[in-house]
C-alpha cells in the first residue's frame, strides 16, 4: 500500500487583523509566500506537483477567485500545475492536507501541496451578507447561523466550565507560547516575510503605509498574568469569554508539500512524519466547540489507537473553554497538549490554522521522540476534525 508523507512545511508568521503587519496583503502573496518556500525546503521541481490544495474559511474577496489557483501562480508553478480551495471552515488547513493524502494514497498523483490561507483583515468585514440565512434553517436550527462566541458561552454554561479555569488556560497558553518563541521552537516553521502595512497615528488619525519585515508571530505576550486576564471585559455583558481566552484574530499562510513514499525515496527525502488516518462528525451547533469529542473516537477506532499511544496533542485554541471540555472529557494528558500554547497566544487565521498545526506537531513530535501527534479542531455549525500522523 502507498504511504502519503509529509516532507517540508513552511508558514508565515501570523499577524494581528487589522492591526498587524499583513493588514493590507492580499491572500495570494500570503498564501504564495508559504507553498513557495515549502516546495524549495521539499528540493523539488516548481513543474513536478501534481496540484495545490489550499483550506480558506472566507473564500470571497482577497481570498476568493480560487484563491489556490492565484497561489500557485503566485508561487511561481508553471500553469500546467492545477489548484483547488476547500472551506471546512477551521478545519480547512487540516482537510487540504488529509484530501492531498488521500489522494496520493488513491494513486492520483505522486506529489501535492497543501495549506491554508487567511486574510481576516482583508475580508471578514467586508463580505457579501445578501441572503446569508436560509429560511428553513433559520426557523429550524437557527444556531447554524450563531457566532462563535454565542458556542462557546453555551459550552461554558451548559457545562459548567468557569472564567476562573478558562483564564488560566489563556495564561497558561501566552506563557508556553513566550518560552517556546524564545527557545526557538518555531524558527523551523516561519519564513519571514517583507510586505507593506498601514498604520494610523493614534494622536491625529491619519493613515501611512510602511514597509515591514514581520519574523515572529505577532500575538504572543510574555507578560501575560491571570491578575491581568482576569481583569479583561467579557465579550457579552454577564459572560465569561474575554479576548485572554479566546483565539486572536490573525492573518498567514501555511503549506506543506506530500508525496507518495515511494517518491520520497526516489529523490532521498527523508519525511517528517506519515498521514495515518482522519475522521469528521457532527455535534449541535449551539455547542460547536466540543466537535472534537465526537471526531476524536472516530479516528482512534479508525486507526485502532487509544489516547494513551498518542504522544503530542495540538487541539485548536478557539476558545479556552472548549479545549478545556474536550480535553477533561476525552482524557488528553494535561502535558502532552498544546505544549508550546496554542491560538489564544499565536492566532488563528481560520483556514491556516489546521496545516500550520500538522507542521508545528510533526517538529515537535520529532524533538520530543513521540511516535504518533493527532490535530484536532472544532469547526462552526457543530462539527469537529481529527487528524494522526506518524512521526518520522
Amino acid at each position: 500500500m502507498t504511504d502519503a508523507v509529509i516532507v517540508s512545511t513552511a508558514r508565515t508568521p501570523l499577524a494581528k487583523s487589522w492591526k498587524g503587519a499583513f493588514n493590507m496583503t492580499h491572500g495570494a502573496t500570503l498564501g504564495a509566500h508559504a507553498v513557495k518556500a515549502a516546495v524549495a525546503r521539499a528540493g523539488i521541481g516548481a513543474e513536478e506537483v501534481y496540484d495545490v490544495v489550499i483550506g480558506c474559511a472566507n473564500p470571497e474577496g482577497a481570498t476568493g477567485f480560487n484563491i489556490a489557483r492565484q497561489i500557485a501562480i503566485r508561487a511561481g508553478l508553471p500553469v500546467s500545475v492545477a489548484a483547488m480551495t476547500v472551506n471546512r471552515f477551521c478545519s480547512s488547513g487540516l482537510q487540504a492536507v488529509a484530501l492531498a493524502a488521500q489522494r496520493i494514497i488513491a494513486g492520483e498523483g505522486d506529489i501535492i501541496v497543501a495549506g491554508g490561507v487567511e486574510s481576516i483583515s482583508c475580508v471578514q468585514n467586508e463580505m457579501n451578507q445578501h441572503m446569508a440565512q436560509e429560511d428553513w434553517i433559520a426557523e429550524h436550527k437557527p444556531e447554524v447561523y450563531w457566532n462563535m462566541i454565542q458556542t462557546a458561552e453555551t459550552v461554558a454554561s451548559r457545562y459548567g466550565i468557569s472564567r476562573e479555569r478558562q483564564d488560566e488556560f489563556g495564561v497558561a497558553s501566552q506563557l508556553k507560547a513566550a518560552k517556546a518563541r524564545d527557545e526557538g521552537k518555531f524558527d523551523d516553521e516561519i519564513v519571514p516575510m517583507a510586505t507593506r502595512m498601514r498604520v494610523v497615528d493614534r494622536n491625529t488619525g491619519q493613515a501611512a503605509v510602511k514597509d515591514v519585515l514581520i519574523s515572529q508571530d505577532e500575538g504572543i505576550r510574555p507578560d501575560t498574568t491571570y491578575e491581568g486576564v482576569s481583569n479583561i471585559r467579557t465579550v457579552v455583558e454577564g459572560g465569561v469569554v474575554s479576548a485572554g481566552n479566546a483565539s486572536q484574530f490573525s492573518d498567514g499562510g501555511s503549506a506543506q508539500v506530500l508525496m507518495s513514499d515511494k517518491a520520497a525515496a526516489a529523490r532521498g527525502l527523508e519525511p517528517m512524519g506519515i498521514f495515518r488516518g482522519f475522521a469528521v462528525g457532527g455535534c449541535e451547533p449551539d455547542e460547536m466547540g466540543i466537535g472534537p469529542v465526537v471526531a476524536i473516537p472516530k479516528l482512534l477506532k479508525q486507526t485502532g489507537k487509544t489516547v494513551s499511544d498518542i504522544g503530542l496533542w495540538e487541539l485548536n485554541e478557539a476558545f479556552a473553554v472548549q479545549v478545556i471540555y474536550c480535553r477533561d472529557t476525552i482524557g488528553i494528558p494535561n502535558d502532552s497538549l498544546n505544549v508550546n500554547g496554542g491560538a489564544i497566544a499565536v492566532g488563528h487565521p481560520y483556514g491556516v490554522t489546521g496545516s500550520r498545526l500538522v507542521g508545528h506537531a510533526l517538529i515537535e513530535g520529532k524533538r520530543r521522540g513521540v511516535k504518533y501527534v493527532v490535530v484536532t479542531m472544532c469547526i462552526g455549525a457543530g462539527m469537529g476534525a481529527a487528524g494522526l500522523f506518524e512521526v518520522v
